[in-house]
């Protein structure tokens, strides 16, 4: 893909079979679809494997590379992830299965293609809602053909809606955070490809997750970029570096107001 125009165009391609796999695998399965456990006490559904199976089959043939799915085993996802380099596919085929199998609507399919180990285009859809977001490297940010964000954030921390996981973060730092928090509110959503787009869009500020997976971000950190957010690993490590590696993330909807959050959470961290 050499072209930022070859890229946009490649992403609204594959929104388009995103749509049609999550409407023909994933909406009949909603609110039929029983909780099953693995073996890491993760949840899946029938749905998150038909799901994966189509992707599985479907993306390889529009682009090039092997696709890397959470509903695989740690070392079929370490073999993948190192060989592929020139191209490599990183789903989820449903991120928020809880919300999913207890029928709250909103969670997601996050897909995204990568090249030297960077997202170069993604799609995060949502089939309940409709919405589909969007990026292509160095072509923009979209929800359903509208460039994001779709509104101007806040400019101040204090100002600010906050996406916080707070079961996943320091107890010192959740503290803090429950009894002096420097932003105006909170929500949380249980599903992080969401949360990262719902900053992009600007419907949140900034953004704080002590530990997320490869797939849970790859699609969500390209669409933030393109939207003009800034992101970074908690710990300062780089992001993209591996599917066996969770990573607590920290963003914001401008370079200014992430300057600001990530000094606020550091210094407490």
């Amino acid at each position: 893909m050499p072209t930022a125009a070859h890229r946009l165009a490649r992403a609204r391609a594959l929104e388009s079979m995103v749509r049609d796999i999550a409407r023909a695998e994933i909406l009949p399965r909603y609110l039929k679809s029983a909780r099953n456990r693995k073996a890491d006490g993760s949840l899946f559904t029938e749905a998150d494997m038909a799901s994966q199976q189509r992707f599985s089959e479907a993306l390889p043939a529009f682009l090039p590379g092997a696709v890397l799915g959470e509903e695989m085993t740690a070392a079929e996802q370490a073999a993948l992830w190192k060989e592929g380099a020139r191209g490599l596919w990183c789903i989820d085929p449903i991120d928020g299965t809880t919300n999913f199998a207890n029928g709250i609507p909103l969670f997601a399919v996050s897909i995204a293609y990568l090249i030297d180990h960077e997202p170069v285009i993604g799609v995060v859809y949502n089939p309940i809602t409709d919405e589909s977001f969007y990026a292509a490297r160095g072509a923009g940010a979209f929800l359903n053909g509208t460039e994001l964000p779709l509104r101007a954030g806040a400019t101040e921390l204090r100002d600010a809606v906050a996406g916080v996981d707070f079961k996943r973060i320091s107890h010192h730092l959740g503290d803090e955070l429950a009894v002096r928090p420097p932003y105006y509110s909170q929500r949380n959503f249980g599903s992080s490809a969401l949360e990262w787009c719902f900053v992009a869009a600007g419907r949140l500020d900034v953004y704080l997750h002590g530990g997320q997976m490869l797939w849970d971000y790859a699609a969500g950190r390209l669409i933030l970029a393109e939207a003009g957010g800034v992101a970074e690993a908690l710990d300062g490590g780089v992001l993209m570096s591996g599917p066996a590696i969770k990573r607590g993330v920290i963003a914001a909807t401008s370079p200014a107001l992430f300057t600001e959050w990530s000094a606020w959470v550091k210094a407490r961290s």
